[in-house]
């Protein structure tokens, strides 16, 4: 698509597209894998749950409607070529398309004061939308991922600071908890993102990119994380949760993806942050000519 303006208009359109997209339409990973739990669940009661949500999406994209009515905080993950020409234009673009979006598509307005209780009525305010700067790419291209993420699974985010000589146990201690304490609320089948080592802040940002970036399917290139991704899913599993809480053998969750950073000797960050099964998201690409694509 080729636009007929400047720069940052051409990026404020593309994100309106992209979060259009995202509020809308299911990316294939995530609705592939719900798919497969409902052939793959042996509970009656969770199988009706999961096919009511995969009638949610069906007219969701019929109706050209938000998927859920939480449209959640936006977040966006940013990275941008060194060649690109209005990097200083990219942070006000955002915050522009976020105000443009919750009254064109529409967004409902979740920016709350914690102090006032005023509602900014837009999605934006102080911090808000949530922008984290992820790094260059190749080229001179801009890369933005558009995360709505509802306030259910952000309800359960959670954090501890393990014992460093119990290892990975406390890795599978401090996951099951969560999902335990969790129950229904984050709107199961869930990705769940495990963020471990570096700081306690960077250990829940890996957590919670891991939850709504990776896509479902994919595997943490360290084969030994790859097989406590493993592990940890069928573990969830176990417990019996199931699609919305309400008891199932396979739909508590549908992934988890952990990311780690290497740690200081005396602390042992671990992080879990949940996504709901509307895992909604679109990854943006703009040209300097002002072209974009999205992808889901």
């Amino acid at each position: 698509m080729w636009l007929d303006m400047d720069l940052k208009d051409a990026i404020v359109r593309a994100v309106v597209d992209g979060l259009h997209r995202a509020v809308v339409y299911l990316p294939k990973d995530v609705k592939e894998a719900i798919k497969r739990v409902y052939e793959e669940e042996k509970s009656p009661t969770a199988k009706t749950h999961l096919e009511a949500i995969l009638r949610n999406i069906e007219l969701a994209e019929r109706l050209g409607l938000p998927l859920c009515q939480d449209t959640g905080i936006i977040t966006f993950y940013v990275r941008v070529g060194t060649g690109f020409p209005a990097i200083h234009q990219i942070e006000e673009a955002l915050i522009e398309a976020v105000r443009k979006a919750t009254s064109t598509i529409p967004l409902r307005p979740n920016s709350v004061d914690p102090f006032t209780n005023r509602n900014s009525g837009d999605n934006t305010g102080r911090y808000v939308p949530v922008i984290f700067w992820d790094g260059f790419r190749d080229g001179d291209g801009l890369e933005i991922v558009v995360v709505p993420k509802g306030g259910g699974s952000e309800y359960v985010s959670t954090f501890a600071m393990g014992v460093p000589g119990k290892g990975v146990e406390n890795i599978k201690e401090v996951v099951l908890d969560a999902v335990v304490r969790a129950g229904a609320m984050p709107c199961p089948p869930t990705i769940i993102g495990v963020g471990i080592g570096g700081t306690a802040d960077l250990a829940m940002h890996l957590a919670r990119k891991a939850a709504t970036v990776r896509r479902v399917g994919s595997r943490n290139p360290d084969p030994h994380v790859a097989e406590l991704e493993e592990e940890l899913l069928k573990m969830v599993n176990s417990l019996g949760i199931g699609a919305m809480g309400m008891g199932g053998t396979a739909s508590t969750a549908l992934a988890v993806h952990i990311e780690y950073a290497y740690r200081h000797p005396a602390t042992y960050p671990i992080a879990v942050a949940f996504q709901c099964w509307a895992a909604r998201r679109a990854v943006v690409t703009i040209e300097p000519s002002g072209r974009y694509e999205i992808e889901q």
